[in-house]
């Protein structure tokens, strides 16, 4: 992956999930939902188990997950984390926020 195609997915990854669990947050009156339910997505990305073969056969899924989650490269990773830095983003940003006297819905 070329250095500027990396930067670009981080960012997108950051504004991607700022935006997503801003909305999230906001509209279920929470603060950090995006934060909790993005380890879920990222499981989701990386995996390549059909989401009923976890209650089927839970051992071989799993241990699957595992070199699933070896096998990501570094760059990988990268984009990963910067999407989970988006999602605390937006749990601040609506912290700040609601500490100011805004009340969003």
């Amino acid at each position: 992956m070329y250095l500027p195609q990396l930067f670009i997915s981080m960012l997108l990854f950051i504004v991607l999930f700022f935006g997503i669990g801003f909305l999230l947050n906001m509209l279920l009156r929470s603060t950090w939902v995006m934060a909790v339910i993005y380890p879920v997505v990222v499981v989701m990305i990386v995996d390549h188990v059909k989401f009923f073969t976890y209650f089927s056969s839970p051992a071989k899924s799993f241990s699957q997950l595992g070199q699933d989650f070896i096998h990501l490269q570094a760059v990988d990773i990268a984009i990963l984390a910067c999407g989970m830095i988006g999602a605390m983003m937006a749990g601040v940003a609506i912290r700040m926020l609601r500490v100011r006297g805004y009340q969003m819905f």
